[in-house]
């Protein structure tokens, strides 16, 4: 097995926590439309964070309770500015102009818009932070987006409105969000997804509950908390690991994956017949997905001295000393000596160089 995950080099497992958060994420959508009937949309938004972030601080509490280590670093107090930021646009400000612009715009024209959420965060992640992307690796992206917008057209055009700009701008808001949140990847993701989920679950609660919004009754509450915990909040710790090891640019690309996923739910969950427009998207986001999973990136590039803590095990990047025995995976402020040399590798926390 060890033999095999070697062979896999960069892509493990970066790309199994990048597609296993598409797919919870994807699964909530008809799991959520199910819900709809008895739920306001944004007092379910409010219902599916809160039961992230719920869900994520008990687990984290009945993990100090019963001494388990925690292999992840804390956040720290540089971390705070950042995720305060990634609260703002992914929590608050993203939230606030998805449901300003679903007032204004159609339904059909909103769910094409959302796909912009991807490209942004790959455009930002490109041209912002400098992640390296080939032509081979942006027309693959292109296509998954292509399918992804191929799924949700409905045939009534795109308005082009005010509603459409504000959700241009939630998406604006959230490609932003994934690129900071990349900031803090080597903190603990269980931390950051709790304090995201309650943050973006109470602004979402508090405004239906002030538009006078009904409330659905315990049980019904129960099961989106339930559904928000694995498809919001296990989801977006997965997309946090992702991040850590693949960059932002590429989990974004994997993540737009998460339409198709939940259509092929739809499938087996709610019964429904596979369409034209299904094979199309299928057939478009995968061929966008391969030159993802076949990529080789390997050239000499040298790491600078530096510092940092994040979970760790004694790997080639990793080659410092313990007083007595260690467990791994591990966390610990480390120093990283200047190395040069060459091998496969992505965008992740110790490979974050420039190219010419």
């Amino acid at each position: 097995m060890s033999a095999f995950l070697h062979r896999l080099g960069p892509l493990w497992p970066g790309v199994p926590f990048a597609l296993g958060s598409a797919a919870l994420f994807g699964l909530t959508a008809p799991l959520a439309k199910a819900l709809l009937g008895r739920f306001d949309p944004q007092m379910l938004a409010g219902a599916l964070y809160l039961g992230a972030g719920v869900g994520l601080a008990g687990f984290h509490l009945a993990r100090r309770a019963v001494g388990l280590p925690a292999p992840e670093a804390p956040l720290r107090r540089a971390d705070w500015p950042w995720l305060a930021a990634v609260v703002f646009f992914g929590g608050f400000l993203g939230p606030l102009l998805l449901m300003a612009g679903l007032k204004a715009t159609s339904a059909a024209s909103a769910s094409l818009l959302l796909n912009i959420e991807g490209l942004a965060t790959m455009a930002i992640a490109w041209l912002v932070f400098h992640e390296n992307v080939d032509a081979r690796l942006f027309a693959g992206a292109m296509a998954i987006l292509a399918g992804a917008v191929v799924l949700s057209w409905q045939g009534r055009g795109l308005a082009l409105d005010k509603g459409a700009l504000l959700v241009v701008g939630a998406c604006l808001a959230w490609g932003i969000d994934n690129n900071l949140t990349r900031k803090l990847s080597s903190a603990d993701p269980v931390s950051i997804a709790t304090i995201k989920g309650l943050a973006a679950g109470s602004v979402n609660l508090f405004a239906a509950l002030a538009r006078g919004a009904a409330t659905p009754g315990l049980v019904f509450s129960g099961a989106a908390a339930l559904v928000g915990l694995f498809g919001v909040g296990v989801s977006l710790v997965l997309y946090i690991l992702a991040l850590r090891r693949l960059g932002a640019a590429r989990t974004g690309a994997y993540f737009a994956l998460a339409p198709f996923i939940g259509a092929l739910a739809s499938l087996v969950l709610l019964r429904e017949q596979p369409t034209t427009q299904l094979l199309v998207a299928g057939a478009l986001m995968g061929l966008g997905l391969w030159p993802h999973l076949a990529e080789r990136h390997d050239h000499e590039h040298a790491h600078e001295p530096f510092e940092h803590e994040h979970a760790h095990v004694h790997d080639e990047h990793h080659q410092h000393r313990h007083d007595g025995p260690v467990t791994e995976p591990h966390s610990h402020r480390h120093r990283h000596e200047g190395l040069i040399h060459s091998h496969p590798h992505y965008p992740d926390l110790h490979h974050r160089h420039t190219h010419g």
